[in-house]
């Protein structure tokens, strides 16, 4: 009798310890205020982000109007400034692919490189183009004012000539007030009608597959592993092909601001995880405070971590990206490497602790 007892004790205990198994550790509650993360990112630093971004369109225009009206040495000193302090800026909105700047694709009208040379002389040469076709994506943007302003020709003096001396120099001219025009009218649509759109914006907090955050999320991560990690060093350094493609970094023909602006777009990528305000020291509600909230502080600190490791990197490299893959590939590769280490960070183990699926395919396979 006993040992029956006995027996029947052990195998309940046996069953109920496999039970609890296989439940695992009780599941955190996720209580985090969402609608507060989306109230600092929307007012502290989308918003202003985009003012002031849109503010430097705005005097990049001006300063296009005075050296198309003049073309000298002065104003295309002045046009040259105005278009990097812009390109800079523009590293820290690039990733809010969100209302109007989803449905007209902004980014493509904006930031898409290499340029197609061809397609931009030929838009020239023919003097008639369509700037909102899909065709000459490649053909505008802050591309296509890098090789206008840097690369039409060898010296400054050359340059010149093409918008004074040369054949078709109103042809010039006007296309470079095509695309800044395009590029302004695109940036004040985008700008407006977010800030229209505001309050809807941080309203969408629900774990749905279109609720704002989780597509907020998914943009910011799809940027970080597309628009930074491959774009501005996987491409060029040649992990994607047989050789490296020095020629495909961005601001080719300026040479000397590829990583400069890489580092302004990885500081946007930080400072939005970490909800640091717009151009300011100040610090709200982010990705990181979410993590921690959910008992992730581990994933938080990783992140944080792999970016800073990222940065430091980066730093070691030279001005020019094209310079320092033909002279130093390795360099280049390594900074690679360190932002790849962060993509299993965010595309896995912090969507994980979200509770967030992934919305893209993954094109490169990484």
């Amino acid at each position: 009798m006993f040992k029956n007892f006995l027996i029947l004790f052990i195998l309940v205990i046996t069953i109920y310890a496999c039970s609890s198994s296989e439940k695992g550790e009780p599941a955190v509650t996720d209580s985090f205020d969402r609608s507060a993360m989306l109230v600092n990112i929307a007012d502290n630093i989308i918003i202003p982000a985009y003012e002031d971004f849109s503010t430097k369109m705005n005097a990049l225009k001006t300063t296009g109007e005075t050296f198309t009206a003049n073309p000298n040495q002065v104003n295309l000193d002045d046009l040259r400034a105005s278009w990097l302090i812009a390109y800079k800026a523009w590293q820290h909105v690039e990733m809010f692919n969100i209302g109007k700047a989803e449905e007209i694709q902004f980014s493509f009208y904006m930031n898409i490189y290499p340029l197609t040379v061809k397609d931009v002389e030929d838009n020239i040469t023919n003097g008639s183009y369509d700037l909102t076709s899909v065709n000459n994506h490649d053909a505008q943007g802050f591309p296509a004012l890098d090789y206008l302003l840097y690369g039409v020709a060898d010296t400054d003096a050359t340059i010149l000539e093409k918008y004074t001396t040369a054949t078709n120099n109103d042809n010039y001219k006007k296309y470079i007030t095509a695309v800044l025009n395009q590029m302004n009218t695109l940036t004040t649509s985008v700008v407006s009608d977010f800030k229209a759109q505001r309050n809807t914006f941080i309203a969408s907090t629900q774990n749905t597959a279109t609720s704002v955050v989780n597509q907020l999320i998914n943009d910011y991560i799809f940027y970080y592993e597309k628009g930074l990690r491959a774009n501005k060093f996987g491409i060029p350094v040649g992990v994607f092909s047989s050789t490296p493609l020095p020629e495909k970094v961005e601001g080719f023909y300026k040479n000397d601001v590829s990583k400069e602006l890489a580092l302004e777009a990885l500081t946007a990528v930080k400072n939005l995880f970490e909800g640091k305000y717009y151009a300011s020291s100040t610090v709200g509600l982010g990705f990181k405070d979410y993590l921690i909230k959910l008992n992730r502080t581990d994933i938080a600190t990783s992140i944080t971590n792999q970016f800073n490791l990222a940065t430091t990197e980066i730093n070691k490299l030279d001005k020019s990206f094209s310079i320092q893959i033909n002279t130093d590939n390795t360099a280049m590769t390594k900074s690679f490497d360190e932002l790849q280490k962060a993509v299993v960070l965010l595309k896995v183990d912090m969507l994980q602790a979200f509770n967030i699926n992934v919305d893209y395919v993954d094109a490169d396979g990484d």
